[in-house]
């Protein structure tokens, strides 16, 4: 398991919640553990009490996202290094019994966690993820979906730091808002400047009697 993987771990637990729109789909122990993914023995650990917990680290993780979408780099990194103390890992090198076409281990890093409970699990990978994202990539990478009400998180991979949606389905939805905009405001000037000529016109008429 590549290192950049475990940051969407921040995004899945942020995304479970749409404060815009007043969606929450975190709202039981079967959320939580769909939120580490299918076969994840850490979620058999989840409990009731971890809903109210998940949601506490969450808040905060959304945290680190805003301040970058609002630039304030500093504060960002400090929300996200609060949670790298408060939810610890173990780097460890990890093989997995797979091997290459030679047979030899696929050796990578591995974030190994030793909580207490389902959330400090899931907070500590999600928080060194995004820490490794973010210093690799940019506090600029972090970002918020511009297509208004959605506010979900993204990572931005793109080449030249031009994302600015959560999903196609968002980018999309944001140019065809665009596209009428611009033909509403097209229309309204060529009303006025019909009107503007149609008052002319008047005028004219008026003073050549």
């Amino acid at each position: 398991m590549e290192l950049a993987y475990y940051s969407d771990y921040a995004v899945r637990l942020v995304n479970s919640e749409e404060p815009a729109r007043g969606k929450d789909s975190l709202t039981s122990v079967e959320a939580v553990r769909d939120l580490f993914g299918a076969g994840a023995q850490a979620a058999r650990r989840a409990t009731d009490a971890d809903v109210t917990r998940f949601r506490s680290v969450r808040a905060r993780l959304r945290g680190v996202f805003e301040a970058a979408d609002q630039n304030d780099e500093t504060l960002a990194v400090d929300l996200l290094n609060s949670l790298l103390l408060e939810f610890p890992v173990s780097p460890q090198i990890s093989g997995h019994d797979q091997r290459d076409d030679d047979g030899r281990p696929l050796w990578h890093m591995h974030l190994a966690d030793h909580p207490s409970n389902a959330t400090a699990g899931y907070a500590a990978i999600a928080a060194m993820g995004l820490a490794f994202h973010l210093t690799e990539y940019g506090v600029d990478r972090l970002g918020l979906c511009q297509a208004a009400p959605c506010r979900n998180a993204y990572l931005d991979t793109s080449t030249n730091r031009s994302r600015r949606y959560c999903s196609d389905r968002c980018a999309t939805r944001a140019n065809v808002a665009a596209y009428r905009a611009r033909k509403r405001l097209a229309a309204d000037r060529s009303d006025s400047s019909g009107l503007a000529a149609e008052n002319s016109q008047r005028a004219s008429a008026s003073g050549e009697r």
